[in-house]
């Protein structure tokens, strides 16, 4: 019974969340996936871990942060416009981003570093971890035989850390660094720039606007449902395809480089196709797929059960490279001329991974750079794993 009704909770309560924000301005401004997150973490900790409900729920949530963002990924990648990505920017981008990782990792070894031997392991994984992600993190512990204890206590911290980062982002960092960088098609003064950032005048363009405002809507009626569950369907055949590739190529389904790779090879070369053009709402639909992600990762999270004063340089090391990479991401994209919301979705994808691309697009109201953010994570999948390595035997 539980599970059942944890079901129908997971399912039916982000679209009251999106209600809530098309009738409330000052929710709106908060934005769906931070309340869900707000809103999950409360439950977690006030009903379900008190209760004991953890374990029951495990295999749910579990299956759930599993398929809902597989079957998201092609949908969102359905209805984005790859005829106007710009190459050159995301390659500009994804030099900063890796550079910035790089740099401060290293100078955070030698301030961190308190004589601990194999520190440089710890190193290792974090470049591995935020050039690519924890596929890379995991490769890396077998590569640089890493023990499992330090493996569990930098992977727990990782998630709360990088967690933390998403908050900070969809919460403020987003409107702040529009202001000290400039914005994506922007051609306005540095006056209009700081009050588009209030104002409404951050969106793209007011027809860009209006479908925003509109999202979600019209999704269940005769013109758009058919089309859906088509988008629905083609993302399973995809995921189907992917995890097959993977299992050949690997000898498992769930190998994240060759499943993420596949999936997004498959699915920008679906977009193309007039057919898939035409389900308007496979991003809408796929959106609402990660606010159930975002909604059951937060309810897994026990804040009782983290032991802050273990490590505390470990801590601090993983907070300092993620923060600073992105100060110094600022610096090199205000040097290199790279706009606000591409640096942001670069930095989501190696901090976070390009799973987590979509929903920054979406906070930041510009699905336009959702293919520029998976590029990026995709390719620190390739790389993080080399970076890691090289890295940690520079340090030893």
């Amino acid at each position: 019974m539980v599970q059942i009704l944890s079901l129908l909770f997971y399912f039916t309560f982000p679209s009251l969340i999106i209600y809530l924000c098309r009738k409330s301005p000052v929710m709106n401004k908060i934005g769906e996936i931070l309340l869900l997150y707000i809103v999950g973490i409360l439950i977690s900790n006030l009903i379900i871990f008190p209760l004991g409900l953890g374990k029951q729920l495990h295999g749910i949530q579990d299956g759930l942060t599993s398929v809902m963002i597989l079957l998201a990924f092609p949908m969102i990648l359905f209805g984005c416009d790859f005829k106007n990505w710009k190459l050159k920017k995301a390659i500009v981008a994804l030099c900063i981003g890796l550079v910035s990782v790089l740099i401060v990792d290293v100078i955070g070894f030698y301030i961190f570093n308190d004589n601990q031997t194999g520190f440089e392991k710890i190193a290792g994984l974090l470049v591995g971890v935020y050039t690519g992600g924890t596929p890379n993190l995991a490769s890396l512990k077998i590569a640089l035989d890493v023990d499992a204890e330090t493996y569990i206590f930098v992977h727990t911290f990782d998630m709360i850390i990088s967690f933390v980062y998403l908050v900070f982002l969809m919460s403020f960092g987003i409107k702040v660094f529009r202001v000290f960088l400039r914005q994506q098609d922007n051609k306005t003064t540095r006056h209009q720039e700081e009050s588009s950032v209030s104002g409404k005048s951050q969106q793209l363009s007011n027809s860009a606007t209006q479908q925003l405002e509109n999202s979600y809507s019209g999704i269940f009626t005769k013109k758009h449902f058919p089309k859906t569950l088509g988008a629905l369907g083609l993302a399973i055949l995809i995921v189907g395809i992917g995890m097959g590739v993977s299992l050949v190529i690997s000898g498992k389904v769930d190998n994240m480089l060759i499943l993420i790779l596949t999936m997004t090879t498959l699915s920008i070369a679906a977009s193309f196709l007039p057919f898939v053009r035409k389900m308007e709402k496979s991003y809408d639909a796929g959106m609402y797929l990660v606010l159930i992600f975002s909604l059951v990762v937060a309810t897994m999270v026990d804040v009782t059960a983290i032991d802050y004063r273990a490590g505390a340089n470990i801590i601090a090391y993983i907070a300092f490279v993620i923060f600073c990479s992105l100060i110094l991401s600022i610096i090199l994209s205000k040097i290199f001329k790279v706009d606000s919301d591409t640096m942001v979705i670069t930095s989501v994808a190696l901090i976070n991974s390009p799973l987590f691309v979509p929903m920054i697009a979406e906070s930041m109201k510009n699905k336009k750079v959702i293919i520029t953010g998976i590029a990026v994570g995709v390719i620190g999948y390739a790389v993080g794993n080399y970076l890691g390595i090289i890295v940690s035997q520079l340090l030893k």
